[in-house]
Order: structure tokens, then sequence, then C-alpha cells
């Protein structure tokens, strides 16, 4: 499972970082303007927090031809590698921009996808990772775990590259849940994220033992 941080903030990331094994971060134009930093700063901000680890950035022009000229102008002006992701909605224009994106030599990540039929599309097109959105396929009674479900089975039977990257998250349950359906990668925003990873009996259970422990490790470090 690939875990990265969904979030366009830099103390978040660099605390995450410093303590969790996230992979990356995605970002979109909601979190950065979240941020109220233009693009042009907080893209520096971010690559300086995470070195060589993935980086999703979303276009939002609405032709292809200008998606691509998007990607390529980020690509250029960060001067990103291969650890660069262009995320691109699946809305007709951005279908085409899929495979414009990938001849260009840069790696894709299709966004807002709320079926499996979009999902196999952008798989089709040529995108490295297709991104369902669990909790607001939830919030309208689509059931968005099944639709996940749905996506990973049908790349795995049609033996297809590319890998699902499940987002829009609100609690571990729905993450836990994503797990067991053999998804391959989640985007999770830092509240999901430390929730995650922690849990009262672990640190009650770490509590137990230093109060026990104590009295009995003579070894000073």
């Amino acid at each position: 499972m690939i875990y990265l941080a969904d979030t366009a903030n830099c103390e978040e990331i660099k605390d995450l970082i410093n303590y969790y094994p996230i992979e990356g971060v995605t970002t979109n134009p909601s979190l950065l303007a979240h941020e109220g930093k233009p693009l042009s700063k907080i893209i520096p901000e971010i690559l300086d927090c995470i070195g060589n680890r993935m980086i999703h950035i979303q276009t939002i022009s609405e032709t292809a031809e200008d998606i691509l000229k998007e990607a390529k102008l980020y690509r250029e002006v960060f001067s990103l590698t291969n650890n660069f992701y262009a995320k691109i909605p699946v809305t007709r224009e951005g279908y085409r921009a899929i495979r414009m994106v990938k001849d260009s030599g840069m790696n894709v990540t299709a966004t807002a996808i709320f079926t499996q039929q979009q999902a196999m599309m952008a798989a089709n097109a040529g995108a490295d990772f297709v991104a369902p959105y669990v909790n607001r396929l939830d919030n309208i009674v689509s059931h968005g775990i099944e639709v996940v479900s749905d996506i990973v089975e049908s790349i795995k039977m049609y033996n297809l590259h590319t890998k699902v990257l499940a987002a829009s998250f609100k609690n571990v349950d729905q993450v836990y849940r994503v797990c067991l359906t053999g998804c391959h990668s989640v985007t999770l925003s830092y509240e999901v994220l430390l929730a995650l990873m922690s849990h009262p009996m672990t640190d009650k259970g770490v509590f137990d033992f230093e109060k026990d422990g104590c009295e009995f490790y003579d070894l000073k470090i």
C-alpha cells in the first residue's frame, strides 16, 4: 500500500515525512486555495519538503492542448522529473489530454473519478493512477468502497498497469475497507493520517510498559 498526503500545508508535510512512511503528496486547486499562496510559491516549498518523493499537481486548463501546455510548464518551471504526476480530471478533453501528456513523457493521475467506467477509460488512455473519490460517493449513497473494489478488480481482470489511488476520506474505517479491496494506494488528509497511525490502546499499552519497567530498566541511555 502506498500512502500519500493530500495537503499543501508544508508544516503538515514536514511533520508527516519526519515520522511516517509517506511516499509523496497530492495537491488540488482547493488545497492550494486553502493555503492562500500562489502555485509558483507553494510548489517549490512542497518540493523542498518532499525531496524525490512523488508530487501530483492538478491541471485546471479546459482543452487537451492547454492541459498539455500546463503540464509541460510545471515540469519546466519546477524542474520536475519522474516524480511528477500531472493530475487530469476525467472530462471529455481530459481523456484526450491523458494520452497527449503520456506521449510527452510525463506521468498522469486521472482524477475526479466516480465510476468504474471512468477509471477504465482513463486506464486505457494511459493513466498511471486513477483516483476515485470515496467519501464524496458515500455522501450521495453511491458506495465509494464498492466502486473502488470494482475498479481494482477490473484492472486486475484486464491486466492493466494502472494503479488505483483512492482519495476523499473522512475516517479510518473508510481507509481500512478500501485496503481490503486490494487498492494500490491512498491519499489522505493530515488528520486522517494521524488517526490511521494511532490507537488509544497502543497509548495505554506503552504507558503501562513504562510504568512497570521504570524500576527495572537500569541501563541509562
